[in-house]
Protein backbone atom coordinates (compact mmCIF):
# COMPACT_ATOMS: atom_id res chain seq x y z
CA UNK A 1 0.00 0.00 0.00
CA UNK A 2 1.33 3.59 -1.20
CA UNK A 3 0.03 6.65 0.23
CA UNK A 4 0.96 10.49 1.05
CA UNK A 5 -0.46 13.60 1.53
CA UNK A 6 -0.52 16.70 -0.63
CA UNK A 7 -2.92 19.78 -1.32
CA UNK A 8 -4.70 20.47 -4.16
CA UNK A 9 -3.02 23.26 -6.60
CA UNK A 10 -4.86 23.68 -9.45
CA UNK A 11 -6.69 22.18 -12.43
CA UNK A 12 -5.46 22.10 -16.13
CA UNK A 13 -4.47 20.25 -18.95
CA UNK A 14 -1.50 17.51 -20.04
CA UNK A 15 -0.85 16.82 -23.27
CA UNK A 16 0.58 13.34 -24.09
CA UNK A 17 2.62 12.77 -26.96
CA UNK A 18 0.00 11.91 -29.94
CA UNK A 19 -1.58 15.03 -28.59
CA UNK A 20 -4.50 14.27 -26.48
CA UNK A 21 -6.16 16.26 -24.07
CA UNK A 22 -6.48 15.04 -20.73
CA UNK A 23 -8.06 17.18 -17.43
CA UNK A 24 -6.07 16.61 -14.63
CA UNK A 25 -5.68 17.93 -11.00
CA UNK A 26 -2.26 18.98 -9.72
CA UNK A 27 -1.26 18.00 -6.51
CA UNK A 28 2.01 19.26 -4.36
CA UNK A 29 2.13 15.92 -2.61
CA UNK A 30 4.71 15.53 0.04
CA UNK A 31 7.33 14.34 1.52
CA UNK A 32 6.26 13.52 4.53
CA UNK A 33 7.76 11.96 7.72
CA UNK A 34 6.79 8.78 9.05
CA UNK A 35 6.31 10.13 12.97
CA UNK A 36 4.71 6.86 14.75
CA UNK A 37 3.43 3.33 13.60
CA UNK A 38 1.02 1.58 15.58
CA UNK A 39 1.07 -2.36 15.56
CA UNK A 40 -2.08 -5.03 16.05
CA UNK A 41 0.15 -6.87 19.03
CA UNK A 42 0.49 -3.17 21.16
CA UNK A 43 -1.92 -0.71 19.65
CA UNK A 44 -4.53 -3.24 18.61
CA UNK A 45 -4.23 -1.89 14.82
CA UNK A 46 -1.81 -1.66 11.99
CA UNK A 47 -1.15 1.73 10.93
CA UNK A 48 1.02 4.63 9.77
CA UNK A 49 0.53 8.09 11.63
CA UNK A 50 2.55 10.74 8.80
CA UNK A 51 3.15 14.71 9.26
CA UNK A 52 2.99 17.19 6.63
CA UNK A 53 2.83 20.91 7.06
CA UNK A 54 2.05 20.82 10.91
CA UNK A 55 -0.65 18.24 10.24
CA UNK A 56 -0.97 14.75 11.34
CA UNK A 57 -2.75 11.74 9.36
CA UNK A 58 -3.21 8.54 10.23
CA UNK A 59 -3.33 5.53 7.59
CA UNK A 60 -5.04 2.40 8.68
CA UNK A 61 -3.64 -1.31 7.36
CA UNK A 62 -4.98 -4.23 6.24
CA UNK A 63 -4.02 -7.50 8.88
CA UNK A 64 -1.97 -8.64 6.10
CA UNK A 65 0.25 -5.74 5.13
CA UNK A 66 3.37 -5.80 6.04
CA UNK A 67 5.14 -2.29 7.62
CA UNK A 68 8.49 -1.82 5.54
CA UNK A 69 8.96 1.53 7.59
CA UNK A 70 9.96 2.94 10.59
CA UNK A 71 10.03 6.07 12.59
CA UNK A 72 11.81 9.21 11.00
CA UNK A 73 11.66 7.17 7.38
CA UNK A 74 10.67 9.98 4.77
CA UNK A 75 7.87 9.41 1.65
CA UNK A 76 7.74 11.77 -1.01
CA UNK A 77 6.28 11.26 -4.40
CA UNK A 78 8.22 9.08 -6.48
CA UNK A 79 6.65 6.08 -4.71
CA UNK A 80 3.72 6.64 -7.25
CA UNK A 81 4.07 6.14 -11.20
CA UNK A 82 1.71 7.12 -14.39
CA UNK A 83 -1.11 4.60 -14.03
CA UNK A 84 -1.31 3.77 -10.68
CA UNK A 85 -5.22 3.72 -9.32
CA UNK A 86 -5.80 6.38 -6.38
CA UNK A 87 -8.19 6.51 -3.84
CA UNK A 88 -8.35 10.51 -3.16
CA UNK A 89 -10.27 11.99 -0.16
CA UNK A 90 -10.53 15.53 0.61
CA UNK A 91 -13.14 18.33 1.69
CA UNK A 92 -15.28 19.35 -0.47
CA UNK A 93 -16.05 23.49 -0.84
CA UNK A 94 -18.13 25.06 1.47
CA UNK A 95 -21.16 27.06 0.31
CA UNK A 96 -23.25 28.75 3.09
CA UNK A 97 -26.82 28.37 3.81
CA UNK A 98 -28.83 27.37 0.93
CA UNK A 99 -32.48 26.40 -0.04
CA UNK A 100 -33.86 23.35 -1.04
CA UNK A 101 -33.92 23.95 -4.79
CA UNK A 102 -29.87 24.58 -4.91
CA UNK A 103 -29.59 21.80 -1.95
CA UNK A 104 -31.92 19.25 -3.28
CA UNK A 105 -32.71 19.91 -6.27
CA UNK A 106 -36.56 20.73 -5.71
CA UNK A 107 -38.32 22.14 -8.86
CA UNK A 108 -40.04 25.05 -6.94
CA UNK A 109 -43.83 25.39 -7.55
CA UNK A 110 -45.10 27.01 -10.64
CA UNK A 111 -45.43 30.96 -11.42
CA UNK A 112 -49.00 30.53 -12.08
CA UNK A 113 -52.07 29.96 -9.85
CA UNK A 114 -51.97 32.40 -7.32
CA UNK A 115 -47.63 32.22 -6.39
CA UNK A 116 -46.32 35.51 -6.08
CA UNK A 117 -43.32 35.13 -4.55
CA UNK A 118 -42.84 31.63 -3.57
CA UNK A 119 -41.39 29.99 -6.51
CA UNK A 120 -38.09 28.46 -4.60
CA UNK A 121 -40.08 27.60 -1.75
CA UNK A 122 -40.05 24.02 -0.03
CA UNK A 123 -43.82 23.37 -0.05
CA UNK A 124 -45.87 21.96 2.70
CA UNK A 125 -43.64 19.74 5.16
CA UNK A 126 -46.03 17.85 7.29
CA UNK A 127 -49.17 16.21 6.56
CA UNK A 128 -52.25 14.71 7.56
CA UNK A 129 -52.58 14.18 11.31
CA UNK A 130 -49.10 15.05 12.00
CA UNK A 131 -48.00 17.35 14.61
CA UNK A 132 -44.29 16.97 14.12
CA UNK A 133 -41.84 17.29 11.02
CA UNK A 134 -40.82 13.89 10.03
CA UNK A 135 -37.05 13.05 10.65
CA UNK A 136 -35.23 13.15 7.60
CA UNK A 137 -37.32 16.03 5.78
CA UNK A 138 -35.34 17.88 3.42
CA UNK A 139 -35.04 21.38 4.13
CA UNK A 140 -32.77 24.22 3.72
CA UNK A 141 -29.35 24.45 5.35
CA UNK A 142 -25.78 24.56 5.03
CA UNK A 143 -24.48 22.99 1.89
CA UNK A 144 -20.82 21.18 1.15
CA UNK A 145 -17.78 21.03 3.92
CA UNK A 146 -18.48 17.04 3.07
CA UNK A 147 -16.25 14.06 3.22
CA UNK A 148 -15.42 13.17 -0.56
CA UNK A 149 -13.67 10.37 -1.09
CA UNK A 150 -13.22 9.64 -5.26
CA UNK A 151 -12.09 6.04 -6.07
CA UNK A 152 -10.21 5.02 -9.43
CA UNK A 153 -8.35 7.82 -10.36
CA UNK A 154 -5.29 7.85 -12.20
CA UNK A 155 -1.79 9.45 -11.58
CA UNK A 156 -0.88 10.81 -15.17
CA UNK A 157 2.38 12.02 -14.59
CA UNK A 158 4.86 12.84 -11.74
CA UNK A 159 7.94 15.75 -11.04
CA UNK A 160 9.70 13.73 -8.17
CA UNK A 161 12.19 16.95 -8.45
CA UNK A 162 9.14 19.30 -7.58
CA UNK A 163 7.07 17.00 -5.57
CA UNK A 164 4.05 17.45 -8.21
CA UNK A 165 1.48 14.63 -9.23
CA UNK A 166 -1.04 14.79 -11.90
CA UNK A 167 -4.28 13.11 -11.31
CA UNK A 168 -6.72 12.60 -13.93
CA UNK A 169 -10.39 14.53 -13.36
CA UNK A 170 -11.44 16.33 -10.79
CA UNK A 171 -10.53 16.36 -6.87
CA UNK A 172 -13.19 18.01 -4.78
CA UNK A 173 -11.59 20.95 -2.38
CA UNK A 174 -10.72 24.29 -3.18
CA UNK A 175 -6.95 25.19 -3.53
CA UNK A 176 -4.54 24.50 -0.60
CA UNK A 177 -7.03 22.19 0.81
CA UNK A 178 -5.42 18.58 2.50
CA UNK A 179 -5.45 15.92 0.12
CA UNK A 180 -5.24 11.89 1.50
CA UNK A 181 -3.66 9.87 -1.96
CA UNK A 182 -3.87 5.88 -1.67
CA UNK A 183 -2.76 3.37 -3.82
CA UNK A 184 -3.72 -0.15 -3.28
Amino acid sequence: MKFILGTKENMTEYFEEDGKVIPVTSLYAGPVTVSRIFRKEKDGYNAVQVDFASKKKEFRLKPEDTIDLKEGDTIDVSVFAPGDNLIVSSVSKGKGFQGVVKRHGFSGGPRTHGQKHSEREAGSIGGGLRTHVPRGMRMAGRMGGDRITQKNLKVVFVDKENNIMLVKGAIAGKRGSLVEIVSR
